[in-house]
C-alpha cells in the first residue's frame, strides 16, 4: 500500500486499535488527516474500516508486513499498541529503522516508556494523561506543540512562530482580525510574556500561546 505524500493532508498511520487508536485514528481522519489504521484483530479493523482512509489487518512487527504497507512513506506513526509491550517495542523498532520522518507511541508502564526512549522513539504518551483525541490535534500541525481544549470547539494552543510571521508585531500580525485568534502570551525561551502588547515583536522560533476555534488555529497553523 504505498503511497505518495500528500501535499495537502498528512498521513498518518495508526498501528492498534484499542480505545487510544481508535479515538486517535477517528478524529484525525475528521479533523483532514489522511488515515492508515492497522491492527492484527480483523474484528478492531472492521469496526474502523468505514471511519477511516484506509484499514488494514497486519501485524507490522514484522518489517515484510511494514515494507508492503508502505508505511515508511508516511509522516507519523503512532504505535498505539497496548496490550503486548514486546509487541509495541518491536513495531517501534521497525518504524525507527524505516527513517518516517515522526515516530509516536504509547506507553503502559514507567519501564515501557523508558524502553521507547531508548531506541529513539520521537514522542511517548500515557493514554491515562493524553488522549487519542488530544494527540490527534496535536499532530495535525508541526506547529503545535500544546494543546487544551476549553470547550468542544474552542481550545488554548502553544503554537511555534515560523518564517510567515517572523518579525512581524503583533499588530502587523493582526491574528484577531486574519484568524480569529486571541494570543494570551509570547515565549521565548525561559522569557513569557503574559501580557503581550501591539508593538510586540514575534521572533522566529518564539512560542504563541492563543485561545480560538479549532478550525481558526488549524488555519494559523497552516499559516505560519
Amino acid at each position: 500500500m504505498a503511497k505518495k505524500k500528500s501535499q495537502a493532508k498528512r498521513q498518518i498511520a495508526v498501528i492498534g486499535l484499542g480505545r487510544f487508536g481508535f479515538n486517535l485514528a477517528v478524529t484525525l481522519e475528521e479533523l483532514g488527516c489522511e488515515v492508515l489504521a492497522v491492527d492484527k484483530k480483523m474484528d478492531l479493523v472492521q469496526d474502523i474500516v468505514s471511519k477511516v482512509t484506509h484499514a488494514v489487518q497486519a501485524d507490522v512487527t514484522h518489517e515484510d508486513s511494514f515494507r508492503q504497507l508502505g508505511l515508511g512513506n508516511f509522516d507519523v506513526i503512532v504505535i498505539a499498541i497496548g496490550s503486548s509491550i514486546q509487541s509495541s517495542i518491536l513495531a517501534a523498532l521497525v518504524a525507527m529503522e524505516s527513517e518516517v520522518d515522526q515516530v509516536v507511541a504509547k506507553a503502559s508502564s514507567e519501564l515501557h516508556r523508558k524502553a521507547l526512549q531508548k531506541i529513539g522513539v520521537n514522542h511517548v504518551v500515557y493514554p491515562e494523561k493524553d488522549s487519542g483525541i488530544k494527540l490527534a490535534h496535536n499532530l495535525m500541525s508541526v506547529n503545535m506543540i500544546e494543546f487544551l481544549e476549553i470547550t468542544p470547539d474552542y481550545q488554548v494552543a502553544e503554537i511555534i512562530i515560523k518564517d510567515a510571521f517572523a518579525g512581524k508585531t503583533l499588530r502587523e500580525a493582526d491574528l484577531r482580525n486574519r484568524f480569529g485568534l486571541n494570543v494570551l502570551a509570547i515565549r521565548n525561551g525561559d522569557k513569557i510574556n503574559v501580557l503581550p502588547q501591539a508593538d510586540d515583536v514575534l521572533h522566529e522560533g518564539a512560542m504563541l500561546v492563543v485561545l480560538g476555534h479549532t478550525k481558526d488555529l488549524r488555519d494559523f497553523c497552516q499559516s505560519c
